[in-house]
């Protein structure tokens, strides 16, 4: 039986020996073990946050437990893709972390998710202004966005880059925020249209708006 708490408390510690003969188990047992080991990576993420805000940790632990939890993505990344179509759906979604946020550690592990689902995914990268995400969507033809901050002061730039969508006409446009930050009255001060703090829940959004 997969001890879960330990595998979040060996994420908190950045115990990557711990961490990585948990995962070994994990990806033997298949989907549904899968999903409880990304949500107990990402509650050792938040361990990781805290204990940064309280100054136990520095900016070099931020950096290593970004890797260690885009190592275990990359890990369970087939597991959690078990028993779904891995093929291209056809539907391209844009992903960027927003204006004045340069943290991209939970933007690439949606993404890496996001294909693993069949998704086409355009990614930005990190900083990128409202401008700029409006004329990827003209230029894709974009339907989904997934704008991605860890930041508090991302919620202001997402709340811009909806602004400037609907000012450009493309009110048809789903958006997505996460991160974080992002709650539900996020999404209301935002005008965003859905918010998630999981790859699991971004993906299940993306797929209903995808109709797939």
């Amino acid at each position: 039986m997969i001890n879960f708490e330990e595998l979040a408390q060996a994420m908190g510690d950045l115990d990557e020996d711990t961490m990585l003969k948990l995962l070994d188990q994990v990806t033997a047992e298949g989907k549904e073990a899968a999903d409880q080991a990304m949500a107990a990576c990402q509650k050792g993420m938040d361990t990781v946050g805290e204990l940064f805000e309280q100054g136990e940790y520095f900016v070099g632990d931020l950096i290593y437990a970004g890797e260690l939890m885009t190592q275990a993505a990359g890990i369970l990344k087939d597991a959690l893709a078990a028993g779904e179509s891995t093929e291209s759906t056809g539907t391209k979604v844009i992903l960027c972390t927003v204006k004045n946020d340069l943290h991209d550690i939970g933007k690439n592990i949606v993404k890496a998710m996001m294909e693993a689902n069949g998704f086409e995914v355009i990614d930005l990268g990190i900083d990128t202004a409202p401008e700029t995400i409006v004329e990827a969507v003209k230029t894709h033809q974009i339907k989904i966005l997934l704008l991605s901050g860890v930041l508090t002061l991302a919620i202001d730039s997402m709340k811009e880059t909806v602004d400037a969508l609907k000012a450009a006409g493309l009110e048809d446009v789903k958006v997505l925020i996460g991160g974080a930050p992002v709650s539900e009255n996020a999404r209301n001060v935002t005008g965003a249209d859905e918010w998630a703090q999981s790859p699991q829940k971004t993906i299940q959004v993306c797929k209903a708006w995808a109709n797939l």
